[in-house]
């Protein structure tokens, strides 16, 4: 799995964010229209992209998008 790649998925949870705009060391809770409903979101997308599912304390122990991705790519 490849970071760029990554990121353009996350992207989709949040609905009016380019996906070259999110950088990997963002703290993604700071994104533009970040919410618990996107939490979810990052969660179902994760889950219908890769197979992986997501725990509440994958995404609280997750502070950039980076973390986020090594998390993920760790439950591959």
């Amino acid at each position: 799995m490849e970071l760029t790649d990554f990121i353009s998925k996350l992207a989709l949870a949040f609905e009016d964010t380019e996906s070259n705009s999110i950088k990997p060391d963002a703290k993604f809770r700071d994104i533009e229209g970040y919410s618990s409903l996107v939490a979810l979101s990052i969660m179902a997308v994760v889950d219908e992209e890769y197979n992986v599912q997501l725990k509440g304390d994958d995404i609280r122990k997750a502070i950039t998008v980076e973390d986020l991705f090594n998390t993920v790519n760790a439950k591959l």
